[in-house]
């Protein structure tokens, strides 16, 4: 299921034992499709005490950055964004102060912000103010102060407005729900040990009640700042971005092979179900709450192979962006990972080719179940912009109620923003070269109609228990012609095929693209009842293109009574 960004926010500041508060503070949660485009942001600004104008400078700074930022271009990235109306802020900031003629800056302030895009922090940061992360009890302070010490005082070695030119700190982190962000200024965090700041976080849960805390405690502790506290609770996320599940995962170790009764960050091993040189796959279940999982793990041979561990990212995001009953699910771990692996749906069944070997000339009605339940699951693929791009009958699953699963996500071509940032070219999949469309073995990208064809394979073959074009060796190459494939009808197989359903497979196993359905609708359509028109095109067809099997036999048949006569001819005539 969909889930969304949904953030608390709670923030206080105040004067403490100063006449005015210098400090800022803002945060805007903008409505769903900015919220998808640019995120959550909340900006903390401490205006430097012996300029005249530090409130103007850190009021600017809080209001300019988060207006500006949401204003920028939404094909532009996080970091580009904030850096440029950053760099702009700065400059401006620096225009007014050397309006002074350089005698006295009056506009300098601290700048340090945080956005929420997606799973992703995204902290931007120059001078002392801070970002934590309090994470599973953890409290870590995710930025640097930008200070220097000359004997007994501090002062700040960047600031906006303080120099044309601005070094900005910029990190980013995945999170998780639960998670809390805490902005601070250094009249908090300055008399504040880590350990009273866990206490409050630990004792207050309303975001707004922590904020209120900290800041009373900073001043209990004889803060003599300004005080203020900024705190974003994570209560819900969204699913992960491709390129947020590459950088969770990446950065964990490949888990050694394992054996029936191992354990693994809460999953006992019950059962190996395949063990290769490429991936593990073991029965596993949650000792917390006894539920059933596969657990896939990829082989310590591909530890440096970038494009095996990308397909194997894939599919865990795959499945967790696809929720239908007819695709394979993956699940979010209810614990921290400590290895790179995904969890799926434990599925009790065989797969297709068992099926396929064990109904060597099934009903119509049977295939045409499965075919129903397959297209439904292609249908919520291509609804999220994807091609499976490797359907053939071992990656898909019957359940032993009958329901269909479509697995194995690793080669999925990934369409829209979220792709832009796979360094992987995925033009060519890595499929079974009988099931993949031809299209491929030309050099093209796939679309919706290359599944089409992959799914007309797969029924000509449940119907006829052959495949529909001579088979390909892995070693051929790419086609330089779609004219090299020659079809061979499902009635040369099978004589008790009607003409229509033939007629539907031809249409959909047509080698160029631009030549087949342009539906799965319309070649369910034509698989289960007789579509006249397609019948009678394909009937007044030249023979060559009904049968081309046939034609050639007869052709054969024909040249061979011709040298039969032309022999007798010669024989007789010399006797």
């Amino acid at each position: 299921m969909a889930k969304s960004l949904q953030i608390r926010v709670g923030g206080y500041s105040i004067a403490g034992q100063k006449a005015s508060n210098q400090d800022a503070f803002a945060v805007k949660i903008p409505d769903s499709h900015e919220l998808d485009y640019k995120g959550i942001v909340a900006v903390i600004a401490d205006g430097v005490s012996s300029c005249e104008d530090s409130h103007i400078a850190s009021q600017t700074a809080v209001t300019s950055f988060i207006n500006d930022y949401l204003s920028t271009s939404p094909n532009w990235s996080v970091s580009t964004s904030a850096s440029k109306v950053i760099t702009s802020l700065n400059r401006w900031l620096y225009q007014k102060n050397q309006q002074n003629h350089g005698i006295k800056d009056s506009m300098l302030t601290t700048f340090t912000a945080a956005v929420i895009k997606s799973s992703t922090l995204h902290a931007f940061h120059v001078g002392d103010t801070r970002i934590y992360l309090y994470s599973n009890q953890q409290l870590e302070k995710l930025t640097t102060d930008h200070v220097a010490t000359s004997g007994k005082r501090t002062h700040l070695t960047r600031a906006l407005g303080a120099d044309s030119h601005l070094e900005v700190d910029y990190l980013k982190r995945l999170l998780s729900e639960g998670d809390r962000i805490i902005l601070t200024s250094d009249g908090v965090h300055s008399v504040l040990t880590p350990e009273m700041m866990r206490d409050v976080l630990d004792r207050e849960h309303d975001p707004e009640a922590q904020a209120k805390a900290l800041v009373n405690l900073a001043l209990y502790k004889a803060s003599d700042d300004n005080l203020t506290a900024l705190i974003l609770a994570v209560d819900s996320l969204p699913n992960e971005t491709l390129d947020e599940t590459q950088q969770r995962l990446t950065q964990l170790p490949i888990p050694p092979v394992l054996q029936v009764g191992n354990k693994i960050d809460g999953y006992e091993v019950l059962d190996i179900i395949f063990s290769g040189t490429r991936s593990h796959m073991y029965k596993v279940r949650d000792m917390e709450t006894g539920a059933l999982f596969v657990l896939k793990a990829p082989s310590e041979y591909f530890t440096e192979d970038l494009l095996y561990l990308d397909g194997f990212i894939r599919e865990e995001w795959v499945g967790l962006t696809i929720d239908h009953p007819n695709v394979m699910k993956t699940y979010k771990p209810l614990r921290p990972k400590q290895f790179m692996y995904y969890l799926g749906e434990y599925i009790v069944g065989c797969d297709l080719r068992t099926w396929i070997n064990e109904h060597p000339e099934p009903a119509l009605a049977d295939v045409r179940d499965i075919t129903k339940q397959v297209i439904a699951g292609l249908r919520a693929f291509q609804r999220n912009d994807m091609v499976h791009q490797d359907l053939k009958p071992e990656n898909i699953m019957l359940t032993t109620e009958g329901k269909v699963k479509i697995l194995d996500f690793g080669t999925v071509l990934i369409a829209g923003s979220q792709e832009k940032n796979s360094p992987l070219d995925k033009s060519i999949p890595q499929g079974s070269v009988n099931y993949i469309a031809p299209e491929y073995l030309m050099g093209f990208t796939g679309s919706m109609r290359s599944d089409l064809f992959s799914l007309a394979v797969i029924v000509y073959e449940m119907l006829t228990g052959k495949l529909p074009y001579k088979e390909r060796s892995p070693r051929a190459g790419k086609l330089k012609s779609y004219a090299e494939l020659t079809y061979t009808p499902a009635k040369y197989f099978r004589q008790d095929l009607p003409v229509w359903v033939d007629a539907a497979l031809q249409k959909a196993l047509q080698p160029d693209p631009e030549n087949r359905y342009e539906a799965f609708s319309e070649f369910f359509t034509d698989i289960s009842a007789p579509n006249r028109e397609l019948e009678a095109d394909l009937q007044h067809r030249p023979i060559l293109e009904q049968n081309p099997v046939l034609f050639w036999k007869l052709t054969a048949l024909i040249l061979l009574l011709g040298n039969l006569i032309q022999l007798f001819y010669r024989i007789f005539h010399a006797g």
